[in-house]
């Protein structure tokens, strides 16, 4: 399986991925019912095989139906799709990563506090917590 951050998906994969992982499992209509500017029933089936095809999504058949449920959790997308982004953008650096991240966004003290604690904490050896 190839997993989510080093296949390129398109802005509609994109978003049919994150409906599915708010809602855990989805049928076609579901996707349909949740796509901005839906495209037709087809399209979204189709859609639904090529992110299957890709590795990103699994069915079950449910009566006439099927159902679709991601092959990774949420999380596990995510940490792999960060790193292919801070290897292709930021010459494998985090540094250059969260001073992005800190430079372009409104982040507020909290933040900018939490991160200094997960900072200290990984300086320690420590796991975040």
């Amino acid at each position: 399986m190839e997993d989510y951050g080093t296949v390129k998906l398109s802005r509609r994969e994109r978003q049919i991925m994150d409906i599915i992982y708010q809602q855990g499992q989805v049928s076609a209509a579901d996707v349909l019912a949740n796509l901005p500017d839906a495209p037709s029933y087809s399209t979204v089936r189709a859609l639904l095989r090529i992110l299957e095809e890709k590795g990103h999504l699994t069915h079950q058949k449910d009566g006439p139906r099927y159902i679709y449920r991601p092959t990774q959790p949420r999380h596990e997308a995510g940490q792999s799709a960060l790193k292919q982004i801070v290897q292709t953008f930021f010459d494998k650096s985090i540094e250059k990563t969260v001073a992005a991240l800190v430079a372009d966004e409104e982040v507020s003290d909290e933040e900018l506090n939490r991160l200094s604690q997960l900072i200290e904490q990984a300086k320690k050896g420590g796991p975040p917590s």
